[in-house]
Order: structure tokens, then C-alpha cells, then sequence
């Protein structure tokens, strides 16, 4: 990944501001800043977010922006999307570690060595992944959209689906489509325990439960309801069921409750008893560091033009296509 900047300045002198989100909002009419914040986010984040959303809507949101300075709160690809669109704003990550083990799955060297050895292929990337591979692809795509993507290319044009397997195998089996997948995962959809949700199901036997689709088949097939985060959560609005047991980051959670508070969700469980259905990356985010980034301008997200350049064109594929 292509993320310098000089490390932001957390030593035990910074002092903090008694009220961050008023102190936050200050910075943001200072900067001309606008807040974007996925769904995963702490919820004090998404409580100051200007605008809260998956994968897709945090593009779309990135590419429309008047704002001089991009403050992301997501991790690192997020990011690096939001720069890829904007080269001349200021884009700020609060944390330079907050990464994606998806994204990590695909090493650059490698993926270029997987894609010469299956030639004359439309190269369809998840979102998740480095500006390096945005670069080697000719459409990105998101949850919200694979399946639509996936089905406006011709059939006879052999496709690779990268990095995630669990979402392309999702796809082939909406599309009826052949896709040579690249066998990357994100460890937190992985982590989600079949047994403990059939067992969760049995004690609560009118949830409905919801997930999404970078979960195992495993997972799937007990689901009454896949779909992207934000396509979780509209559908728990409109759902008649009045409790839901949800197989996705539990972030969501937080969105789910404020829209329909008299509705019960209830997180996955995990493999053993941690707390591994969270995401470590997306929660090293903090309101703090969120407020150090703006009053520090760093770490600022800065990438190679030759790159960027390479990985605007399929995301803007991306966004004609949806």
C-alpha cells in the first residue's frame, strides 16, 4: 500500500480538548472538512460522521465531495480510494495502522504473476484491496454491486474475481457465471461460527438472521437474508421480524438500533469467546486520534500518480456501471 506521512503526534503532552465533538466540529468549519465513516466505526465516529455508509456509498460520497480535506475513518484502501478520486485534497487517515487483512491477502508481485497466467481476462477487484491492485484491475466492485457488475460483462469474457472468495463465490452463484477467484478472505466474516449461530437460532427461533456475503457458504446457507451493510440494514427496517441475529462486523449494529430502536440484533458469535467478529483494524480509530489527525493535518494518505492514476479508471468503471 502507498500510505506516507509523517506519524501523527500522539505523545503524552498533547492535551485534548474537554468536548472532542465540539472541538471536531470546529475543525471541520476551519478545514472545510467533511467526516466519512463506514459502518464498522466506533459509534461515537459515526455519531460525528458527515455522512456514515458501505463501501460504495463512502465512493460515491469521496468522488462528490466540495470539502478541502477528506477525514476518513475506515481503513487504509478506504482511504486510498478517497485519494485516488481526490488528488488534490488533503485525505487523513486517524490511524495509519488500520489496515484490512482482506486487502493484505493479495500481495501486489503475487496477484500480477496470477493475472499473466490467466490471460485475456476482465480482472472484477473488490473494493478491498491496495491501490496497487485497483491498478491491475479493469472494474472495481463492492458488495452492494458485484453481482450487478459481474452480470454486465459478456459472457464469453473469462473473468478473475479478486481478492475475496467468499464474495465471488456469492456472485457465481447469483450470476451463473464461471470466475477463476483469487483465494483471498477477511478474517473477521471467516471468523463467524456455524454451530454457535445454529445454537443462537434455537434459543431465539423468530430471528430472522442476516449476513453478508464475504461469510463462509457455511454461514450463508442458514441465512434468511445477504446482502451488503447497508443493504443489512435497510432490510431490517423493513422486515416484519422484530429480532435479528446479524453475521457481519457488529459495528452496524449501532445504525440498526438508532433506526429501528424497537427491534432486537443480536451479533454473531465467533469461533471461541473474543471478541474476533470486531475488526482490530477498523477499531484503532479512535475519537481522539480522529481529532489529533484534523488539528495535525497527518497522516496524510499520498500515492505514486502513476498508480493513481492506473486505479481511477476501474473505480470510476465502477461507479458508470452503478
Amino acid at each position: 500500500m502507498f500510505i506516507t506521512a509523517l506519524r501523527q503526534n500522539q505523545a503524552k503532552g498533547n492535551d485534548l480538548p474537554n468536548d472532542l465533538f465540539a472541538a471536531i466540529e470546529d475543525l471541520k468549519r476551519e478545514l472545510n472538512a467533511v467526516i466519512l465513516a463506514h459502518y464498522y466505526q466506533d459509534p461515537d465516529i459515526q455519531d460525528i460522521a458527515d455522512y456514515i455508509g458501505d463501501s460504495l456509498g463512502l465512493s460515491q460520497k469521496a468522488a462528490g465531495t466540495n470539502a478541502d480535506v477528506i477525514v476518513f475513518a475506515g481503513v487504509h484502501f478506504m482511504a486510498e480510494t478517497a485519494k485516488i478520486l481526490n488528488p488534490n485534497k488533503l485525505v487523513l487517515l486517524p490511524d495509519l495502522n488500520a489496515g484490512c487483512s482482506l486487502a493484505d491477502s493479495c500481495p501486489p508481485h503475487e496477484f500480477a504473476a496470477f493475472k499473466a497466467a490467466h490471460p485475456n481476462c476482465v480482472v472484477v477487484s473488490y473494493i478491498n484491496c491496495s491501490a496497487e491492485i485497483k491498478a491491475m484491475s479493469d472494474i472495481i466492485c463492492t458488495s452492494s454491486n458485484a453481482v450487478k457488475i459481474v452480470s454486465q460483462i459478456p459472457e464469453d469474457r473469462p473473468i478473475i474475481f479478486a481478492p475475496d472468495k467468499n464474495l465471488g463465490r456469492y456472485v457465481m452463484e447469483q450470476t451463473g457465471r464461471n470466475l477463476i477467484l483469487w483465494e483471498g478472505s477477511c478474517i473477521v466474516h471467516e471468523t463467524f461460527s456455524e454451530k454457535k449461530i445454529v445454537e443462537l437460532k434455537i434459543e431465539h427461533p423468530q430471528a430472522e438472521i442476516i449476513a453478508h456475503p464475504e461469510c463462509e457458504p457455511s454461514v450463508l446457507r442458514h441465512a434468511n437474508y445477504i446482502g451488503s451493510t447497508t443493504a443489512l440494514l435497510k432490510y431490517c427496517q423493513r422486515s416484519a421480524s422484530e429480532e435479528f441475529i446479524v453475521a457481519t462486523e457488529p459495528g452496524i449494529i449501532h445504525q440498526m438500533q438508532k433506526e429501528a430502536p424497537h427491534k432486537h440484533f443480536i451479533p454473531a458469535p465467533a469461533t471461541n469467546n473474543c471478541a474476533c467478529n470486531e475488526c482490530p483494524y477498523m477499531r484503532l480509530n479512535t475519537l481522539e486520534k480522529l481529532y489529533l489527525a484534523m488539528k495535525n493535518k497527518t497522516p496524510e494518505i499520498t500515492i505514486p500518480e502513476d498508480i493513481r492514476v492506473a486505479a481511477k479508471r476501474p473505480i470510476e468503471r465502477m461507479l458508470e456501471l452503478s
